[in-house]
């Protein structure tokens, strides 16, 4: 199977002529509208409301340029990931893969000597995406704490606490809501939780154009040392990676889903100039003091605001479960086939207490919400959704990125003859231009001294 050429199954197709569309048995297929809604759901979250933090450390026409820049990266990523998977379906003759299937498919049609590391790259992928969404939810930790903690040291409390009393306590709550094991129990919370999002962002929107827009004070460019952050901020932003393959492969018509216009285009258009608008006027509006989410710049003293801050908690709070469901899937796929069955219940108990107390202790650790969004983004979200695809798509192509590079390289070795030719031919003509010029002008020398030599003897 691992070779590309063309190989017959038992179901007595071939890899030539194997389609994976006609063969995708979805119960509930999803129509174009819901697939793009749900990658913007998957893209819309916390990280929406960092980014005009991003913009205060680039600037505000940096940063403008720079989303539009990173979301066609982003999108670029995604096109090929889906297409080298759309790739491997063909050549294994199977209707849909997910991500990290797609990654061991890759390797497993890739280079021979690459051909042995194909389970090595399912695993990457699949630890990747584990420890991507570990830091999710330690920033939904952080995020939870610092909102929490406005509200009560106004309100609650006379004297100020650390945030990391306020994750340590909400260590609890989170454990008990993670103890649901189905995704079907978790969508009223995720329902509740889009809900009250929604409405945080126009409370946003509410404050940011509630009074005049200035320029003045604003930065055309941050510092050049700033700008890693920007970037970072922006990918955790805007990164949707993990949920890319499930609602391609469960699209009614997954045709749709690449092209232009597609779905993937016209979220990706989308989401870019909702983070565009968003962090250009909420830079206006709060300049350099902006914080990790936008939320903890509103005042305090305001109702709106009030609500925003708590709504934007609860939100964050219900989608904790979905983020951490990620994990646990992953953890039981590698650890229930080593233990006996009946340790099960009690042994996936234990691990999502011991994985709540982890992502907890980890945002005690950094409790500066900033700095986890950053570090998430340049780390896990830039290897998930840049750095695989692309070594993905590499792998899978290889032997025709070889005949490519071997029939440029014959194309220009071919043009450099041409242009050396060209080169001796053009020095010969100069030569031979030079002689002829040389000729014509000795015997116009000549025939002038003889004109010369004639009217001297008429005249005498």
């Amino acid at each position: 199977m691992g070779d590309k050429s063309q190989e017959t199954y038992k179901n007595g197709s071939t890899n030539q002529n194997y389609n994976p569309f006609e063969h995708r048995q979805v119960q509930k297929p999803n129509s174009d509208i819901r697939s793009t809604a749900n990658l913007l759901k998957a893209s819309l979250g916390s990280g929406l409301l960092a980014v005009p933090l991003a913009f205060s450390n680039a600037g505000w026409a940096v940063g403008l340029v720079g989303t539009f820049v990173i979301a066609f990266v982003c999108t670029h990523c995604v096109h090929i990931l889906v297409k080298t998977s759309r790739g491997c379906c063909k050549l294994e003759c199977k209707p849909l893969l997910g991500y990290a299937a797609t990654c061991e498919a890759a390797f497993a049609h890739g280079p021979k000597m690459l051909r042995r590391y194909s389970h090595a790259a399912k695993i990457f992928a699949e630890f990747s995406l584990f420890f991507t969404h570990v830091g999710i939810c330690c920033v939904y930790t952080v995020l939870i704490a610092d909102s929490v903690k406005q509200l009560i040291d106004r309100y609650v409390l006379s004297t100020s606490i650390d945030v990391q009393y306020y994750c340590l306590a909400l260590s609890i709550p989170l454990l008990l809501l993670s103890q649901i094991k189905y995704l079907k129990w978790l969508a009223p919370f995720s329902l509740v939780a889009n809900v009250l999002l929604v409405c945080t962002f126009a409370i946003c929107l509410y404050y940011i154009f509630g009074d005049t827009i200035s320029f003045e004070g604003r930065k055309v460019t941050g510092d050049i040392s700033r700008f890693p952050a920007f970037l970072s901020t922006v990918i955790f932003a805007m990164e949707g990676i993990g949920i890319v393959m499930p609602v391609e492969n469960s699209m009614s018509k997954p045709e749709h889903f690449l092209g232009c216009p597609g779905v993937l285009v016209i979220a990706m258009s989308l989401l870019a100039m909702l983070y565009a608008t968003l962090g250009l006027f909420g830079y206006m509006r709060y300049g350099d003091v902006l914080r990790g989410s936008i939320t903890l710049n509103l005042p305090i003293n305001d109702w709106p605001a009030v609500c925003a801050k708590a709504f934007i908690a609860v939100s964050i709070f219900f989608t904790y479960p979905l983020q951490f469901y990620v994990i646990i899937d992953i953890f039981k796929r590698y650890t229930e086939p080593h233990y006996n069955k009946k340790y099960h219940t009690i042994s996936e108990i234990i691990a999502r207490t011991v994985g709540v107390c982890i992502c907890g202790a980890i945002g005690m650790a950094l409790p500066m919400l900033e700095q986890i969004i950053s570090f998430v983004g340049a780390f896990f979200y830039s290897i998930l959704g840049v750095m695989v695809p692309c070594i993905v798509e590499t792998v899978f192509n290889w032997e025709n990125l070889v005949v490519r590079c071997f029939a440029l390289c014959q194309e220009v070795t071919r043009f450099e003859s041409y242009l050396s030719a060209g080169k001796l031919a053009a020095k010969f003509l100069t030569r031979v231009k030079s002689k002829h010029s040389f000729r014509a002008l000795g015997s116009m020398h000549v025939k002038s001294s003889v004109l010369v030599l004639s009217s001297r003897s008429q005249k005498d």
